[in-house]
């Protein structure tokens, strides 16, 4: 045992000597993207903290009925918000929200594209999947150590870490929904002369919206899952309530907060659970 323990495999110095050449090397981009996401982080906390809680509510609700066009979801979510006011976590919820959607625009966003290039060249998803894998199953807790690394404490590093550990859901359920295509489909445009880009957009989008759709909704619910460690890198929200219940054991306050966070859960799945639609 002493032998194999003599050449142990540096992974860690390696991840050390990585992480040191990026901050040496990509101070620029570092800050950038910094500069983006606070940017992005501070605009949709000011659409959502600056009016009235009511109005807010009110535009909530109004999505849910364009989304589900029916009015015991629109009560549920209205009745959920007026829970939250009540029990005094608005700018908490807001602060979660912020984060919740914030890495839903970035993830969307990154994973989408990468799930679309992945199914249309096989060869890329074989290299992704490892990587994929690894983003999904390290402990969540790793990730906050590069975030604070690279952009200190705030809302900023847990919404990185956010990202790097939702990021596969979009990139895993857009590939299933491109490559799931019908072949026939597939055939029946090419035959009637459709270009690429008319078969991606008129034939093979609206036949994996579904999965898309489940991959937003993924996104949603692994990011509201993160609140509480993103609480520990100094993001606000429902994370730091419940981080100050279990320094404090106070049982009263991490059941009241904890329970905030699932009635969040439930009516953003409410809200975007399109197969409920009638």
């Amino acid at each position: 045992m002493e032998v194999l323990t003599d050449y142990k495999i540096p992974v860690g110095e390696g991840a050390q000597a990585l992480f040191d050449w990026v901050r040496r090397n990509g101070d620029w981009f570092l800050e950038a993207l910094s500069w983006l996401m606070e940017h992005l982080i501070d605009g949709i906390l000011w659409v959502l903290q600056g009016p009235n809680p009511l109005i807010v509510i009110a535009a909530f609700v109004a999505l849910t009925w364009v989304l589900q066009r029916n009015w015991k979801t629109c009560l549920f979510v209205a009745l959920g918000f007026l829970f939250i006011l009540n029990q005094d976590y608005w700018e908490e919820t807001t602060e979660s929200l912020t984060l919740v959607i914030s890495a839903c625009v970035v993830c969307m966003g990154v994973g989408v594209p990468i799930g679309i290039a992945a199914a249309h060249r096989p060869r890329l998803y074989t290299y992704l999947r490892p990587v994929l894998d690894l983003m999904q199953t390290l402990p969540t807790f790793v990730y906050l150590i590069p975030a604070i690394v690279f952009f200190g404490i705030g809302m900023v590093p847990g919404l990185i870490a956010t990202v790097i550990f939702v990021l596969p859901a979009p990139i895993r359920l857009t590939y299933l929904g491109v490559s799931s295509t019908p072949q026939p489909l597939l055939e029946a445009a090419r035959a009637f002369g459709a270009t690429p880009n008319q078969v991606l957009w008129k034939v093979e989008m609206p036949s994996a919206f579904p999965q898309i759709m489940a991959g937003l909704n993924q996104t949603i619910m692994l990011s509201l899952s993160m609140v509480v460690v993103a609480a520990l890198v100094g993001a606000d929200g429902l994370g730091v309530p419940v981080v100050r219940a279990l320094n404090r054991v106070d049982t009263a306050l991490g059941f009241e907060s904890g329970f905030v966070i699932v009635v969040v859960a439930i009516m953003l799945d409410r809200i975007l659970n399109l197969g409920a639609k009638k």
